[in-house]
């Protein structure tokens, strides 16, 4: 468990899978982040049993309740090959606490766990062109722009995205 200033980031619990879903169902949620919206408590918990049982993926919670997701992403299970010495960092805050800080907050010491942990020479995000409030969090991280890329969603869609880079 890793404790900020207002946030606890741990493990997902099975337990969860009721608030995931709450969150998860959210069509201004996933498909921006890349996913579909949850479409039952069940698709939840197989989340949380699969995707989100990866090392380094923990539950964001904000007074005991799981409000997003934080996770460092390692290849194979990147969005895309960063290169050796690479991670990818992912994130998601359930709507209703969206603009508060805590998806910069809650990736800050995931950044210091790459550098220091596992040695990572830089840390790689994208995110929708169409979704340019998760680019500025990345910026307050201290990100930088790496490139422009197409990518395919889960319904075989391409979009447009921007790669963002920050190097130890």
């Amino acid at each position: 468990m890793i404790k900020t200033k207002n946030l606890l980031l741990r493990p997902w619990e099975e337990e969860d899978a009721k608030c995931l879903y709450h969150f998860a169902k959210n069509p201004n949620i996933g498909p921006i982040a890349g996913w579909p919206p949850h479409e039952s408590v069940e698709d939840s918990l197989n989340i949380i049993r699969t995707i989100f049982s990866k090392k380094e993926t923990y539950a964001v919670i904000k007074d005991d309740i799981p409000i997003g997701c934080v996770g460092l992403l390692f290849h194979p299970d990147t969005n895309h090959w960063w290169g050796d010495d690479s991670a990818e960092l992912g994130y998601w805050i359930g709507e209703e606490y969206w603009g508060r800080g805590f998806a910069t907050e809650a990736a800050e010491p995931l950044i210091e766990i790459a550098f220091e942990k596992y040695g990572v020479k830089q840390i790689y995000a994208s995110y929708r062109i169409d979704n340019p409030v998760s680019g500025r969090v990345l910026e307050k991280l201290g990100f930088k722009y790496y490139a422009n890329l197409t990518n395919t969603n889960y319904n075989n869609e391409t979009f447009e995205e921007i790669a963002m880079k920050l190097e130890k």
